[in-house]
């Protein structure tokens, strides 16, 4: 399978590192310097970068408009047991969007990383 990428724009990489290592389990791949980290779970990349610094996602588009994290895209992590994971969450300090959402393919709660990116959980139905 090929492996996805997915970039988010976060204040402090060392902060999200600690996050998304000790709180979903990914590792980190590479670390070159204070803004910028790749980081992988299974077949999912993960790139943080501040919104400056040398790299190329910390430019400025032709528009003017800036790199920022937040907002609501996300990525979605399947799990097996969305009430414990929850449990985990709460137990690490996680920031909540939401409490559990019931719907037709299953239930997901939505949780901000420490720069306000969001991750979705999910449980299939």
């Amino acid at each position: 399978m090929t492996q996805v990428n997915v970039r988010y724009i976060v204040d402090d990489v060392d902060e999200s590192i600690a996050f998304y290592t000790k709180v979903f389990g990914f590792q980190v791949d590479m670390h070159p310097g204070p803004s910028f980290a790749a980081l992988s779970r299974g077949d999912l990349g993960l790139f943080l970068n501040t919104p400056s610094g040398p790299g190329g996602a910390s430019q400025p588009m032709p528009d003017g408009r800036r790199p920022e994290p937040g907002g609501w895209a996300r990525f979605q992590l399947v799990v097996d047991d969305l009430d414990h994971a929850v449990e985990d969450l709460r137990r690490h300090g996680a920031a909540m969007r939401s409490d559990v959402i019931e719907g037709r393919a299953g239930r997901q709660v939505i949780v901000d990383d420490p720069s306000g990116n969001a991750v979705e959980l999910f449980e299939p139905a």
